[in-house]
């Protein structure tokens, strides 16, 4: 019965996968950090945890209908010589929603509309955020559902990666959402990240493959810039505060 334990195999598997649902929920704690900061801030640790749930009850649910989540790859209609499935629909119709939802909160931040109405501008509704948090969780869910089903073949092995993954994402929520607003520049920064992966949800569903790691390393890389920068800023302000005065 627990042959399973000695299996190096399953365990490999598992440590891979896992590896791989967080790497992909990265995108899923970054449209919560940003979306849930629409909120009171009483509210928003609530909204995280909620959305995080969610998803997790979205993917076990995948996981167990692995028949469905294969039938939704089958052709629904043809568009000239473009075969348009059901992922292709759900893949695009989230690419274009992150689009719209990046270019919208960049905008509000690059024309000061935040600032400029923040003392007046009345919280977003609990229900209207978590809708768009649904609604994310679902396309984040599915391509995160894909890549389990490519992995391995044991229903056990995926439901647990998915599980390990989120309960990760759970815990590094609320000092990712923290992070971010308190950076005005990171934020920029992962609201830009969300464009990019909008549009290569967008390419995915028009059978364009762009591979992850490319996404993945340059915003790792503007993160790092980034970094040293508010290190350098923190270091002149801790200079320019010992200095003595004339």
């Amino acid at each position: 019965m627990f042959e399973w334990i000695a299996d190096g195999h399953i365990w490999m598997s598992l440590l891979t996968l896992s590896l791989l649902e967080i790497i992909l929920g990265i995108d899923n704690v970054i449209f919560l950090s940003i979306i849930s900061s629409k909120l009171a801030v009483e509210k928003q640790k609530r909204a995280r945890f909620i959305g995080l749930s969610l998803a997790l009850l979205m993917r076990v649910i995948m996981l167990c209908g692995i028949a469905w989540i294969v039938g939704l790859t089958a052709t629904v209609f043809s568009v000239g010589d473009h075969g348009v499935s059901w992922r292709d629909i759900i893949l695009g119709v989230g690419g274009l929603f992150l689009l719209y939802k990046g270019t919208h909160e960049i905008h509000n931040s690059v024309e000061g509309e935040e600032e400029e109405h923040g003392a007046s501008k009345k919280p977003a509704s609990f229900g209207a955020v978590i809708v768009q948090i649904v609604i994310i969780d679902l396309v984040f869910s599915l391509d995160s559902v894909i890549t389990a089903v490519g992995m391995t073949e044991n229903l056990y092995v995926m439901i647990a990666a998915v599980v390990i993954a989120i309960i990760l994402m759970m815990v590094a929520s609320e000092p990712t959402s923290n992070f971010v607003q308190k950076h005005p520049t990171v934020k920029m920064l992962a609201l830009s990240f969300l464009i990019l992966v909008g549009m290569a949800l967008i390419a995915d569903a028009w059978h364009v493959h762009i591979p992850r790691g490319y996404l993945y390393f340059a915003i790792a890389f503007s993160m790092g810039v980034e970094m040293l920068n508010l290190i350098a800023a923190k270091n002149r302000k801790r200079k320019k505060a010992n200095k003595p005065s004339a």
